[in-house]
């Protein structure tokens, strides 16, 4: 199956979308990466969606990505009395350790870490920011505050603290364990949430071992401090806007989007647009016109990836959710303007030669008007670099490893095919433009480029180009 746009779909599976025929028809609608989401999951649940995913992917004869979102620490409020309590703008209100259900005067909070953290004239919010308080005093096992933003506060609602660093580690004990199964079942992704410094990637990167690639979920303010190394030590990142909204002034997030996803870009690695993006279609059949735009400026911006949550994983509308985000994409990416603003936010490759050689071949298909551009990827740095470029013509990246199509399935441009290792130099040639005809992206008499490394199979030796003409039935011809 081609894809007619370059930005990829991640959609999240849950009670709506749990089932083989419509994990099938989420692919069939648009779907290249199916996220799996471990606040809702136990190991049961997951290995029996990744076994489901599979088995379509089987059927289907396409790469199929998976992404495992790992839970990460959850900071929350305790019971309180008859379930519910209304918070009073301007009230005294204390959270502390006392076990004891609260009321509109107190909760508890069974977090001390917060206590320990959190410093006078520091904001707390509760249930997603719709409760707001300020620090006035703290303690060892509580804080008074006063009631900023008052509110209906229910049972274990969540408590952020965008003001300060806590000495959490984003991998909690749960998340661990999950990571480990993730790891044996031969997952694609690994998504971390909480990241609040580098080190909490680098400790993910430890279990990881290569195993895996690592997703750093980009949702702390305190995580912005340190972008461009959170950047630099993931495989990929996350705009996670949910709770990136929750502990920033709403009228910012706009703009860190379009950072994190330029900073991305510029150091050559994904960038994933998540949240809300088609929030309305939980319960209507069609999203609002703020909803269609906000998933476009994604694509205009030139992300890799855009996700839908609730909608496919709990929605009324799963599948039409996916094939309208699809819609959106394949009529951004075919507006006038869409070629101008790609290339205007292009960056100068690195110095190196794999980098050189990958710009070189946007260039030259460019001038040549080439159908495609064929790439050989054993650990999918290959294709990682063609991506970066962002051609607006179809890159096509061949690997006889499974792994490296189903992680590419997130990246930008990429038509993954496995194939197996080509034998020789003729061999690169051939099969590149047999594979291009077949698959629908060259016609005879065109040409195309092909990029590979030498000697064959050396990750990240990315250092030969070679221009060949599609013959006859898909044969090469210099």
């Amino acid at each position: 199956m081609m894809r007619r746009r370059n930005v990829k779909i991640i959609a999240t599976l849950g009670p709506a979308s749990n089932v083989k025929e419509k994990i099938r028809e989420l692919f069939n609608a648009g779907a290249d990466v199916f996220r799996l989401n471990m606040s809702h999951l136990n190991h049961e649940g997951l290995t029996r969606l990744h076994a489901l995913i599979r088995e379509v992917e089987a059927e289907e004869g396409r790469p199929v990505g998976i992404l495992v979102d790992l839970q990460g620490p959850k900071l929350r409020v305790g019971e309180i009395a008859d379930g519910a309590a209304m918070l009073e703008k301007g009230a005294r209100f204390r959270l502390d350790l006392d076990p004891a259900p609260g009321d509109a005067t107190r909760a508890p909070l069974p977090h001390p870490v917060i206590f320990a953290a959190v410093e006078v004239g520091q904001s707390l919010l509760l249930d997603d920011g719709k409760i707001r308080l300020r620090v006035t005093r703290t303690g060892a096992d509580f804080a008074e505050t006063e009631v900023i933003v008052g509110g209906r506060l229910t049972n274990r609602k969540g408590v952020n603290v965008p003001e300060t660093v806590l000495p959490l580690k984003a991998l909690t004990d749960k998340d661990v364990a999950d990571f480990e199964k993730a790891l044996e079942l031969g997952v694609d992704w690994v998504a971390l949430s909480f990241i609040q410094r580098p080190d909490d990637i680098a400790e993910a990167r430890k279990i990881a071992r290569g195993r895996v690639a690592v997703l750093g979920k980009i949702e702390k303010p305190q995580a912005l401090i340190h972008l461009d190394e959170i950047i630099d030590i993931s495989d990929a990142v996350m705009v996670a806007r949910g709770d990136l909204g929750v502990e920033l002034p709403l009228e910012e997030v706009p703009g860190w989007q379009k950072r994190i996803t330029r900073s991305a870009r510029r150091a050559g690695k994904p960038v994933v647009i998540a949240t809300q993006m088609l929030e309305s279609m939980i319960a209507s059949p069609v999203p609002t016109r703020a909803e269609v735009s906000d998933v476009a400026t994604a694509v205009f911006e030139g992300a890799d990836a855009i996700m839908l949550s609730a909608e496919s994983a709990a929605g009324q509308y799963p599948v039409e959710a996916v094939r309208m985000m699809n819609r959106v994409a394949e009529s951004v990416e075919a507006d006038p303007t869409y070629p101008g603003i790609i290339y205007s936010q292009r960056t100068e490759p690195e110095a190196t030669g794999a980098d050189a050689i990958s710009a070189a071949a946007h260039s030259v298909a460019d001038t040549l008007k080439a159908a495609a551009i064929v790439c050989w990827t054993n650990s999918g740095s290959t294709g990682l670099r063609a991506a970066r470029e962002r051609p607006l013509f179809p890159i096509v990246a061949l690997t006889p490893i499974p792994a490296t199509a189903r992680r590419l399935a997130l990246v930008w441009g990429l038509h993954c095919v496995l194939t197996e290792d080509a034998h020789d130099l003729d061999d690169i040639a051939e099969r590149a433009c047999r594979i291009a005809f077949q698959e629908g992206f060259a016609q005879p008499g065109q040409r195309i480029i092909v990029t590979a490394g030498l000697p064959l199979g050396t990750p990240g030796a990315t250092n030969m180009l070679r221009v060949a003409f599609v013959g006859r039935k898909g044969s090469a011809a210099d």
